[in-house]
């Protein structure tokens, strides 16, 4: 193995021991003073690890474990041929037990709580109902097509298409149109969905018409609180959870958290096609009020359509900081764009809420967005987040605004892979 005085260089390789798991699907190691992240390896595991990219400065590089040296005995024989080095990149966690997998998620969410919140918090990762041993859940699989019109899964951080025969951990009606299979001339990707009713469809872009696809949630009575059942009307291509069982269960702890009393006024932001906008109606009633934001112009269109009988739903199509009246906000930077401008606050948008649920994309919802919501007086905020560091900075946002943390439940809804989905619950800290 070469050695380099000024750091490691692409293509080197080096034996490490492993000292933890990190957020992001990765582990860590280090040599001669340098940080590796290092893909398809354990904590306690000494491999040895190929570097695949350095970082700025060479302060750290990213590398993969091409050989075990001391495996982990949470190791175990990767059930997708096509996960490792070098190959389909969607899976970082094929090579670790399931329940070690649960175990590594909520270790990076109480890190991240922690390290960024300053709350030590105690978190499981809980199952999602709807996938057998961790796979054959995923009911969304975008391939990519090769120049040669070959679908498959692209490598790691990268757009060269691996010519797979079929993802372990797509539905079975994803595998049913054997994608894999047929040639897609012309096409650069191939969307393809298994919704909860009817057929699975499969979409090429650019070109292909875009088809609806009906999802039907369905959360049973219990604990006084009534049963639900809604079909939402949702395009191929916009968004809706991967896995089948996703929606009712985080569905389920919103409304567990929340306990909504019919006669209240519920906020539903990032409402997307209006998921938790429907089961809020029904449970704040006639004499109750819910305001549903998104900026998505077609899952706007589709929520205004199908909540629209139900009486006591508004739906504001903008972006959540614009209908606060904020002024957007650059993230990666924390810079203020439009030199300042702010957008008119949506009229329809209340002063004051009972309850309030935030949905945000990755990059989380930002201290100003919290703030708007602080000001709204809530007796409680739910947080659905699919990025544990967001939702821990925000966190923090609402600690400082008055909240405290009342609850937090983790759920595996995308195994074999390092992404967690968290539901957090926050009241008044003097309540």
């Amino acid at each position: 193995m070469a050695e380099h005085p000024e750091g490691l260089a692409v293509g080197d390789e080096v034996e490490v021991d492993v000292t933890a798991f990190a957020h992001g699907g990765h582990s860590i190691a280090r040599a001669d003073g340098q940080v590796l992240f290092v893909r398809h390896t354990l904590p306690g595991e000494r491999v040895r690890a190929r570097v695949t990219e350095t970082g700025s400065g060479g302060r750290f590089v990213r590398a993969d474990a091409v050989e075990v040296l001391d495996a982990s005995p949470d190791r175990v024989v990767p059930p997708c041929p096509w996960s490792g080095p070098g190959r389909c990149g969607g899976c970082d966690l094929q090579h670790v037990a399931l329940e070690a997998q649960r175990r590594l998620k909520a270790g990076v969410v109480r890190e991240q709580m922690s390290r960024l919140a300053g709350l030590e918090v105690d978190v499981d990762v809980e199952p999602v109902p709807g996938d057998d041993g961790g796979l054959d859940w995923r009911t969304r699989v975008e391939f990519a097509v090769d120049a040669e019109g070959r679908a498959g899964l692209r490598r790691h951080r990268s757009h060269e298409v691996v010519p797979v025969d079929h993802c372990r951990i797509a539905a079975p009606g994803v595998d049913a149109l054997r994608v894999t299979e047929r040639t897609w001339p012309g096409a650069e990707l191939v969307d393809v969905v298994a919704p909860s009713v009817g057929a699975p469809v499969a979409v090429e872009v650019p070109g292909g018409p875009v088809p609806d696809v009906l999802e039907r949630v369905e959360v049973p009575a219990a604990d006084g609180r009534p049963g639900f059942v809604h079909d939402f009307s949702v395009s191929a291509r916009g968004f809706w959870q991967v896995h089948p069982g996703a929606p009712a269960t985080f569905l389920t702890a919103v409304l567990d958290g929340l306990r909504v009393r019919p006669g209240e006024r519920a906020l539903d932001l990032y409402c997307g096609v209006g998921l938790f906008a429907a089961a809020l109606s029904e449970a704040v009633g006639p004499d109750g009020q819910v305001v549903a934001v998104e900026a998505d112009r077609d899952a706007v269109a589709r929520a205004t359509e199908g909540l629209g009988a139900a009486g006591n739903v508004a739906v504001v199509g903008a972006r959540v900081d614009d209908a606060f009246g904020l002024a957007r906000t650059d993230r990666r930077r924390g810079a203020a764009r439009g030199r300042g401008r702010r957008p008119a606050r949506s009229p329809l948008l209340p002063q004051r809420a009972d309850v309030v649920v935030l949905d945000p994309p990755r990059t989380g919802a930002g201290p100003a967005v919290v703030g708007a919501v602080a000001d709204l007086a809530p007796r409680a905020v739910a947080y659905v987040a699919c990025d544990p560091a967001a939702l821990a900075r925000d966190t923090a946002a609402l600690l400082a605004r008055g909240y405290r943390l009342v609850s937090l439940r983790a759920f595996d809804a995308f195994p074999m892979t390092h992404h967690v989905e968290c539901v957090a619950i926050f009241e008044p800290a003097t309540a």
